[in-house]
C-alpha cells in the first residue's frame, strides 16, 4: 500500500490498514494527536474503523501544550 504520510511517500507492506495500525507501524506514541485523511479530520473513536486506501494522504500532527 502506498500512502503519503506527513508529506512523505510511504510504502507499507500490508493490504489493509486502519489509523490505529498506521500509528503502531510508524511508532507514533504521542497522547494528543490530530489525524487528517485526505483533508478530513478523523476523531479518535474512529481510528479503528477508518480504513486507509492506496494513495491516501495522511497528516499526523501532535499537539504540545505549555506556557
Amino acid at each position: 500500500m502506498k500512502l503519503t504520510v506527513n508529506n512523505r511517500e510511504e510504502i507499507i507492506d500490508r493490504e489493509s490498514l486502519n489509523i490505529t495500525e498506521l500509528l503502531e507501524e510508524k511508532k507514533f506514541s504521542f497522547k494528543m494527536l490530530v489525524i487528517k485523511v485526505n483533508g478530513q479530520l478523523i476523531k479518535k473513536p474512529e481510528y479503528n474503523s477508518t480504513q486507509l486506501k492506496d494513495g491516501d494522504d495522511v497528516m499526523v500532527l501532535h499537539l504540545i501544550s505549555g506556557g
